[in-house]
């Protein structure tokens, strides 16, 4: 099983301090999310039903009806890779890392881009290209258009574009959702959550969007009951709060910039709405001193690189700030 953000039982022992006195900024997720209501009791003693306005209410949000509800992106993530023939890909990487391992286990042959353009990509000449935007974890972001485009290339040789679109949400104008599976783009496949701009990674809902031959396999692969009935009660209503949703893009594209700034006295950094990500030699440095002081970012062992997700109130703002201010490399 490969690592992510959010082990902070994990963190609290190794660090010997308590959970409670943890600000944990290892994920990326937001952390004012949206204000699950009291749900009706039927929702918890009926098997989930499609019908519910979920799927309908996913395609004004998303502004595609292309798409198939799962458990979260990450069921298929490890599901698509089976269901198509077996060639190589191309990974713009730094990446999710649970993308390639699916790729690898289901028999492909995976090729690592590191910190590639698209074009790049594209000059691979692999079957499949495979890109989050923004990129998780250095938060590179790949202009739209360009993604169209590269999506009309892998075309033109019989191939597919793989977006994950996790962390889009806030700046939607760099999704390419709305084309996935239709006849502009029917080999672009894209993955969305609920997880991150949301705050709901624990309801597990995600969307696939794709053509409609790859959603009816996918959807027999993954079987009946793909998402919970109370999960799919409160992705249907947060989908629907255009209100909060205009509210949280606003102040979550403001606290990125913020956190970006906190970051950058001490290396190169990028950031998206939700996380912003350090490069620097002395990342993992950092890494322990603010995990030392109750602090949890994100650390990849493989890179420089230290993930640092959003804090939740102004407290937890200064008392980043405040750490970041006393901190000395060595």
């Amino acid at each position: 099983m490969l690592e992510h953000g959010g082990r902070l039982r994990e963190a609290a022992a190794r660090y010997d301090i308590p959970l409670a006195g943890w600000l944990d900024l290892s994920t990326g997720i937001n952390p004012q999310g949206w204000p699950v209501p009291p749900l009706p009791p039927e929702v918890w003693q009926r098997l989930p039903e499609e019908g519910d306005g979920l799927e309908e209410a996913a395609a004004v949000y998303y502004g595609n009806a292309n798409l198939l509800p799962a458990a979260g992106a990450q069921a298929a993530i490890q599901w698509l890779p089976t269901l198509l023939p077996r060639a190589a890909v191309a990974c713009i990487s730094p990446l999710y890392s649970e993308h390639p391992l699916a790729w690898q286990r289901a028999g492909h042959k995976v090729r690592f881009l590191q910190n590639a353009l698209l074009p790049r990509a594209l000059a691979a000449a692999t079957p499949y290209v495979l890109l989050c935007n923004p990129n998780n974890p250095s938060a590179d972001q790949h202009p739209r258009a360009v993604v169209i485009e590269a999506a009309a290339q892998l075309r033109q040789r019989g191939g597919w574009l793989i977006v994950d679109e996790a962390f889009v949400d806030p700046t939607p104008e760099l999704s390419v959702t709305p084309l996935a599976g239709t006849a502009a783009a029917p080999n672009l496949i894209v993955l969305r959550s609920l997880g991150k701009f949301f705050g709901l990674a624990g309801a597990r809902v995600g969307f696939v969007f794709a053509g409609r031959e790859l959603l009816d396999r996918l959807a027999e692969a993954l079987g009946p009951w793909r998402v919970s009935g109370p999960a799919r009660a409160v992705a249907r209503l947060a989908l629907q709060d255009d209100a909060w949703q205009a509210v949280a893009r606003q102040r979550l594209v403001a606290d990125g910039e913020r956190l970006r700034q906190l970051l950058t006295p001490f290396g190169e950094v990028k950031a998206t709405a939700l996380f912003a990500t350090l490069n620097s030699p002395h990342a993992g440095e950092l890494h322990d001193y603010l995990a030392g002081r109750g602090i949890f970012s994100r650390r990849f062992e493989q890179q420089p690189l230290l993930r640092c997700g959003l804090p939740g109130i102004e407290a937890d703002w200064q008392r980043l700030a405040t750490a970041l201010n006393d901190w000395k490399p060595a």
